[in-house]
């Protein structure tokens, strides 16, 4: 099953690492965090990539043929030029000939999680719809309190939130689902997904464990604590 990559986007909001550097090559623990993604699924047997490039494209490139190169690695990698500008879905949808009409794994190149990929596949196999989407908890913008009457029974300063759930990437996806991505215009998160849950062909894997997303420069100090610390939530 062939693994697809978004790793085109500009990541302005990192604008400390991006302007010289795409942001799935932003390094945790001297890693690109892409490829910390790119390990998880190798740890489930899964070593087919295909990657989305646009916004310094030429970074990545260099990277994985220098890293080629200079290590012996398992893997296959399938480098596309998806254009600059082009959407998140418009993205996807220039992958289509390398899904071979066949089902894959589609994910960003920002986020990192201790998803089991082998259930989340058998789920995804099971319920037999047209996508499968990982719901995670985020963590909280501010610090969590609980009240009991005026009285603070829990103090937590911005954790992992329990009750809400979004998008943490880390889909399934049958090759129909090209078919709903109008062009390169097209966001991902917008129509292909919003019609996909009106046909009742849309199905959440519910991820209670550890996710994190790295759209900012602490977010990214957050990771790298915790590679440091030697425990990180993604190794397996």
């Amino acid at each position: 099953m062939k693994v697809f990559l978004l790793a085109g986007g500009m990541g302005t909001r990192m604008a400390e690492y991006t302007e010289t550097v795409p942001k799935p090559m932003v390094t945790i623990g001297k890693i690109p965090i892409l490829c910390h993604i790119m390990q998880h699924y190798m740890n489930y047997g899964l070593n087919d990539f295909v990657i989305a490039l646009g916004y310094k494209a030429k970074v990545i490139k260099e990277y994985f043929h220098h890293y080629s190169n200079n290590n012996s690695v398992d893997w296959n990698i399938k480098l596309v030029e998806t254009g600059l500008n082009t959407m998140t879905g418009g993205r996807v949808k220039k992958l289509k000939k390398y899904a071979d009409n066949q089902t894959f794994l589609l994910t960003y190149g920002d986020g990192l999680a201790d998803i089991n990929i082998s259930r989340l596949i058998e789920f995804h196999k099971d319920h037999g719809k047209l996508v499968t989407v990982s719901a995670v908890h985020p963590t909280a913008r501010f610090g969590e309190i609980k009240l009991q009457g005026n009285r603070v029974i829990s103090f937590k300063e911005k954790p992992q939130t329990t009750s809400d759930w979004i998008n943490g990437g880390y889909f399934v996806i049958e090759p129909e689902f090209f078919e709903l991505i109008d062009g390169e215009n097209t966001i991902l998160e917008h129509d292909p997904l919003e019609i996909v849950a009106q046909k009742g062909e849309l199905m959440a894997y519910c991820h209670d464990g550890f996710w994190q997303c790295m759209d900012t420069k602490r977010e990214r100090d957050q990771l790298e604590e915790l590679w440091n610390s030697g425990s990180a939530p993604w190794q397996i």
